[in-house]
């Protein structure tokens, strides 16, 4: 079958499409025949070597994608062969990498695709949508009619917020920094849509709050915007930080003038329970339409190292997918 493999760790050109061994499921693993898989900032970070987790050579990259049950292994009784699936790779599971033509894993990283679920939405879910449902209702404990600010929604976890926050009854304030990613935001259902929130633009958003700001943010660049954070969140707020990428120096007096929390994500933190509530939640909302993925960019398997590049200079908005023939 056809395949990326990693035979030495570096940049995307070590990313090679290459023929590979044909995977076969073995007791309590799933096989399926794959039509899009996932991109993820975790993926090129892993590509490098340096990551907190990091495969034995030669590795296909991949944790998320989406398909059909091509066949099962030994006690296998939650899919059946011919269904459409998404796969969530859950920490510590087995996987053989999504960045292929099939891939074996896990039964537990293997969920059900609604037939109004496209496979490159399918392969959108995994660690965004899992992010997403634990940045809210894990860690922010989002309550409905709550103000939720999306630092930065344009995003592949970003679009998923807003659209789980609505779902929930959530007031939501989406940023973006170009029309393109302003016009997601808008489509996933955001209430206002504005630019990233500066010094100079923190009034905007506490008129839009009744002058109290938003009971929760949703952070996706804190070494850039956690002070203006902690000036906008309203008194016992919570501040979640899903991305960053560096230092900061803040005044923690503004965190004791609002009582307000600042937590931060990370999936592999979550138990057995929190990842089977996350995976409830996701799949009834998938069902009930409150969440759809938006893609972004869309290239053909080959072109791994293309999409590793356009991750790396921020390039495109939306969920970034490889697409399998």
């Amino acid at each position: 079958m056809k395949a990326i493999q990693v035979t030495e760790f570096g940049g995307p050109e070590k990313l090679v499409y290459t023929d590979v061994e044909e995977v076969v499921a073995g007791k309590g693993e799933v096989c399926v025949r794959l039509y899009a898989a996932g991109v993820n900032p975790a993926d090129a970070y892993t590509l490098t070597g340096t990551y907190a987790t990091i495969p034995p050579l030669p590795y296909t990259p991949g944790v998320d994608g989406a398909g059909i049950v091509e066949a099962i292994g030994e006690d296998v009784t939650n899919v059946r062969v011919g269904d459409r699936v998404f796969i969530a790779t859950l920490n510590g599971s087995y996987c053989t990498g999504t960045f292929a033509q099939k891939v074996v894993c896990d039964k537990a990283n293997v969920y059900p695709l609604p037939d109004h679920i496209s496979f490159e939405q399918g392969a959108a879910l995994g660690i965004p949508a899992l992010t997403a449902y634990r940045a809210l209702f894990q860690r922010a404990d989002l309550k409905p009619g709550q103000t939720v600010l999306v630092h930065g929604a344009s995003g592949g976890v970003g679009l998923q917020v807003v659209q789980m926050a609505k779902a929930h009854g959530a007031k939501v304030i989406g940023t973006a920094s170009k029309p393109e990613g302003k016009k997601l935001v808008e489509q996933a259902g955001a209430d206002v849509v504005m630019d990233h929130v500066t010094e100079a633009t923190i009034q905007e958003v506490l008129a839009l709050t009744d002058g109290k700001g938003p009971h929760v943010i949703i952070e996706f660049l804190a070494n850039v915007n956690l002070e203006t954070d902690l000036k906008l969140i309203s008194r016992f707020g919570k501040i979640v930080v899903i991305g960053n990428r560096g230092s900061i120096e803040i005044n923690p007096r503004l965190a004791m003038q609002k009582e307000c929390d600042i937590l931060g994500t990370a999936l592999w933190n979550a138990n057995q329970e929190e990842r089977e509530q996350s995976i409830h939640g996701i799949i009834a909302m998938l069902k009930s339409g409150a969440l759809r993925p938006i893609i972004g960019t869309t290239l053909p398997l080959p072109k791994a190292s293309e999409a590793f590049e356009q991750l790396a200079k921020g390039i495109g908005n939306g969920k970034m997918v490889l697409r399998i023939d």
